[in-house]
């Protein structure tokens, strides 16, 4: 019986119109997509650890920090210095030499919400039995004894500290095309610089700046003042952390090397900590966050040599920032003037 053609099996060795034929390796899709997969993680690895590597380096960091024992939170102190030295402009309240006049507590508990409070720049103060406007301790004691003085008034460890020079606000938004901010007041204000029709509108750098800086004609003064450096410092980290920002290489680029630029942190801070800070400090300007200011008794404390004061509520400040630490506080406004409203 002659064998069928299914029957007959060509050799592994047959030759073809070309020579020998060789086997056809079967290379699954889903090999293939793994391998990818390796490669892309590489590539971001690669790219990540270089991008760290350049912000790290890029950093200006110097020693900030107490040798009090850390807490269950993470907290930083975020400053805003107006050196005064010709880069922006002065108002007539103004003196000579370096004042830490924006100072922002931002704290990340385990878990609850996050918190960013201010701390009024004419907050009394003692350092080394002498009495002083807090604004005034980094100038005349430095960074330590800044450091040292909020963390009497919160009682909670400072991990980290990043201080920003007003000028540098003018120039990331800049690099950011501009952010959008609210006020319901009109402003024609001379010492300042401010210019603003009431309502919300995208404000350049310089508009920014003396948005931050303008309280003069606020009703609200130096707390008026503060929450809307809040606001524009949330509207920094909101527009830096869009998704048209990230996915523009050269805004990123730019945003970085300005805001990097403009910045001193602590020697503990990494690129990973900034992160950190950055993802708290926008979970604390939503509406799931708390922010405020700290609580007072008078703000119009008069001490001799020293001038009008505020004059703090140390007892429920204790309490409120151990609340906050503990993830335990209600989210909203807190502080003297949330209450009054």
């Amino acid at each position: 019986m002659e064998p069928s053609a299914n029957d007959i099996r060509r050799p592994s060795s047959s030759r073809g119109p070309s020579g020998p034929t060789r086997p056809r390796r079967h290379i699954s899709v889903g090999r293939v997509f793994s391998r990818f997969i390796v490669v892309l993680l590489v590539a971001v690895i690669v790219a990540g650890i270089a991008a760290y590597n350049w912000v790290n380096s890029n950093l200006s960091k110097s020693a900030w920090l107490s040798d009090m024992s850390s807490g269950q939170a993470t907290s930083w102190l975020i400053l805003g210095s107006d050196e005064r030295d010709g880069s922006i402009n002065e108002s007539s309240g103004d003196v000579p030499g370096t004042r830490t006049d924006t100072i922002l507590v931002l704290t990340k508990p385990k878990s609850g919400p996050s918190s960013l409070i201010s701390i009024p720049r004419d907050s009394l103060v003692k350092v080394d039995d002498k009495s002083m406007k807090i604004n005034a301790v980094y100038e005349l004691y430095g960074k330590k004894s800044l450091v040292g003085a909020v963390e009497n008034i919160t009682g909670q460890k400072i991990d980290h500290v990043a201080m920003v020079k007003f000028g540098g606000v003018q120039d990331v938004v800049n690099a950011l095309g501009g952010v959008e901010l609210c006020y319901d007041s009109t402003v024609n204000d001379a010492n300042s610089g401010l210019v603003w029709q009431a309502g919300c509108h995208v404000a350049d750098g310089g508009t920014a700046l003396a948005f931050s800086r303008m309280r003069y004609s606020d009703p609200q003064g130096d707390f008026g003042r503060a929450a809307r450096q809040r606001q524009v410092i949330a509207a920094i980290m909101k527009k830096a952390t869009s998704r048209s920002t990230l996915t523009s290489f050269s805004t990123t680029s730019k945003v970085a090397k300005t805001a990097l630029a403009s910045v001193s942190v602590d020697d503990k801070t990494t690129p990973t900590t900034l992160l950190a800070m950055v993802m708290a400090f926008r979970s604390a300007s939503s509406s799931k966050g708390i922010s405020g200011s700290v609580y007072w008794t008078d703000q119009g404390y008069y001490v001799a040599g020293v001038g009008s004061c505020v004059l703090l509520d140390d007892d429920k400040n204790l309490q409120l920032f151990s609340e906050l630490a503990a993830g335990t506080h209600a989210s909203g406004s807190v502080g003297t003037l949330a209450e009054a409203s």
